[in-house]
């Protein structure tokens, strides 16, 4: 594994949060001034394709990364557009009963209004 390879899987590792290639390209410049941003968006594509992290695809912004392999769904909150994780072991088998067949996957994004922002309400 290259040395940017290893910067990136540690920031994602270390990450309390979703991030997207932006971000982690700028805190992998932090600690590799030299890197380059094809470099992080190239590692990422390839550690998404060999299932070392997750893309996250949320419409109307940037796909977020995060390092995990524990299956899970996420909450979107309207208002700031943070990213959480939710577990939700039993939906694909309901799913798979409720379309009456084997599903491959699914892609599942909650959208609610998180905590913080609840407060401002």
């Amino acid at each position: 594994m290259t040395k940017q390879r290893e910067l990136i899987l540690q920031i994602l590792t270390h990450s309390d949060r979703h991030l997207t290639a932006d971000e982690v390209f700028f805190l992998a410049k932090l600690q590799m001034p030299s890197i380059a941003m094809a470099t992080v968006y190239n590692n990422l594509n390839a550690m998404t394709d060999a299932g070392f992290i997750n893309r996250v695809h949320v419409d109307g912004s940037a796909d977020c990364f995060e390092k995990g392999s524990d299956p899970h769904d996420h909450l979107r909150c309207t208002s700031c557009g943070k990213l959480a994780n939710v577990s939700l072991p039993w939906l694909k088998d309901r799913l798979r009963q409720a379309v009456g067949t084997d599903i491959s996957g699914y892609d599942l994004t909650i959208h609610y209004i998180c905590p913080e922002c609840r407060k401002k309400i």
